[in-house]
């Protein structure tokens, strides 16, 4: 009954939300990033920081992380209305992770070790803003990875309060139901996905911290290997990483080659699924040998087709 009701009242607050969207006119309006033509409410995902807020309140322990994803939501969503300069949000963004940081004690750990677990959890962090561009693929992704996330959690090593995970699923749903359509109601914004990426990425180090296996981190890698290897591609042709693209390989299939954001959204889901279950399941392959089995066809696939895909592999 309490998820019910949670449920019904996420439900209702994105309504509350559209109509404030609509009155203060907070829509977004394609650029040369995009992947839609339409002009779109914008900031449907400030349901997630309203999750950490809810999570303050009924789960106090977990208040500094909570801070932290209700922080990088808060300047997520002013630079969704205002754009903010880089080093504002690199400053807030640091200050979240410093408070998801002091609460999993990492300070303990050797200085080169915290520095790179902050390279990771912001890298993380920007690279799942990255693959935010189309309908339903922000949401499809996130419900899958929580939902692998809730079964470790249940069945295997429990880390965390279940509600910590069943809490943002719900609102996932409610989002979806608005942005999984053809012509979305709204998009996620930089609220969304950043608040969720800042979530998601606490509660795989929360795992990895008590289990000691980082084949976890693979819950990511269908999202990690599109990142990388377009990120490298993008260095190679001597483009600036920091500016507006349509290189990622989902881009392609949407923009180039006009394949259903729907279809495209339910498949990186679908083999991220078979990633998570492989993981989950594994009991006869070392953590090395994980990595390899998981990532080494994905960066097959993505070299392979990628280059199809433009045409031309400039």
């Amino acid at each position: 009954m309490t998820y019910l009701i949670l449920f019904i009242c996420l439900w209702v607050a994105m309504l509350f939300y559209f109509r404030i969207a609509d009155h203060y006119n907070i829509i977004d309006h394609p650029n040369e990033r995009s992947s839609h033509a339409d002009i779109t409410i914008r900031g449907g995902g400030i349901l997630f920081p309203l999750v950490n807020l809810l999570i303050i309140v009924l789960y106090p322990a977990y208040w500094l992380p909570a801070l932290g994803g209700l922080l990088i939501g808060t300047i997520s969503f002013i630079d969704d209305r205002i754009t903010l300069s880089n080093k504002i949000r690199i400053i807030i963004h640091i200050v979240a992770v410093t408070l998801m940081f002091i609460f999993l004690d990492v300070f303990k750990l050797p200085f080169y070790l915290f520095i790179t677990l902050y390279i990771i959890a912001i890298g993380v962090i920007n690279v799942y803003n990255f693959m935010d561009g189309i309908n339903g693929i922000t949401g499809c992704y996130t419900l899958i990875v929580l939902a692998g996330l809730q079964y470790v959690n249940l069945y295997s090593v429990n880390f965390i309060h279940p509600d910590l995970i069943w809490f943002p699923m719900l609102a996932c749903i409610v989002f979806l139901f608005y942005n999984f359509r053809k012509e979305a109601k709204c998009f996620a914004g930089d609220v969304g996905s950043i608040t969720i990426a800042f979530w998601i990425v606490f509660l795989l180090f929360q795992l990895i911290f008590i289990n000691h296996n980082w084949s976890y981190i693979l819950f990511l890698a269908v999202y990690g290997v599109d990142s990388v290897l377009t990120i490298a591609h993008r260095l190679i042709l001597k483009q600036n990483i920091f500016k507006a693209h349509r290189l990622h390989f989902y881009q392609l299939l949407a923009n180039e080659h006009k394949v259903s954001h729907l279809v495209i959204a339910a498949g990186y889901a679908f083999i991220q699924i078979l990633v998570i279950a492989f993981v989950i399941l594994n009991t006869r392959f070392s953590q090395l040998e994980v990595f390899i089995i998981v990532l080494l066809p994905l960066m097959l696939v993505y070299l392979i087709f990628k280059p199809r895909l433009m045409k031309v592999f400039k």
